[in-house]
This record gives structure tokens, sequence and C-alpha cells, in this order.
């Protein structure tokens, strides 16, 4: 399998979400990288299932010409939940910036512990 420039870009992204999730050091930063490793992993499926030359099901055009609906309605879904994880995190992190007066995950780990 040969990949594109734009995979690496993609992968690229991903990777970069990740790295900035495992070193964020405040709660809304976290929710960033995550934000952005999710924008990473739809951008890589809709490059995997992209298929040039094909139409939208949208319009009566023959069925051969047509592109499979379930990829788009897997992105529209996953974007719909992320948009709902990224809410609920951070109306969490407005909660725990009342109740500890900080975001900072260090600061927080010692309170806990």
């Amino acid at each position: 399998m040969i990949f594109s420039l734009e995979t690496f870009l993609i992968l690229a992204i991903i990777l970069t979400g990740f790295v900035g999730l495992a070193t964020a050091k405040n709660v809304i930063r976290s929710v960033i990288c995550l934000n952005i490793t999710q924008t990473g992993i739809i951008l890589l499926f809709l490059s995997l299932v992209y298929q040039p030359g094909m139409l939208p099901p949208v319009m009566p055009t023959p069925l051969s010409t047509m592109v499979d609906p379930t990829p788009e309605a897997l992105v529209i879904t996953t974007i719909v939940i992320g948009a709902a994880i990224t809410s609920l995190a951070l109306m969490m992190s407005i909660k725990i910036f009342h109740h500890y007066g900080t975001l900072e995950w260090n600061e927080l780990s010692r309170r806990e512990g």
C-alpha cells in the first residue's frame, strides 16, 4: 500500500493530537488535543473511503455512479458525538474550576491524593 502526502499529513495531525493529549498540563488543552485527534481520525477515514468521480446519493442517477452513503452517515454521527463529548468535557472543566480553583492537572492530582 502506497501512502500519499495527504495520508502522512493526516497521520501527523493525529500524532500531534495524541502527543498534545499526553503532554497537556491543562484540562482545556487536553480537550483541544482530543478534538484535534478526532478531526484527524475523521479526515483519515474520509480519505480512505473517498472515490473520485462518484456522485452523492441525492439526485436520481445510475446506481453505479453513486457513492455509498454509509461512511457519510458514520462521519456525521462521529461529529455529533464528538461535539457532545466536547461540550460535556468543557462543562466538567467549569465545574472542576469552580470546585478546585484550578485547571492544571498537577495541582488537581495533588489535591485528590
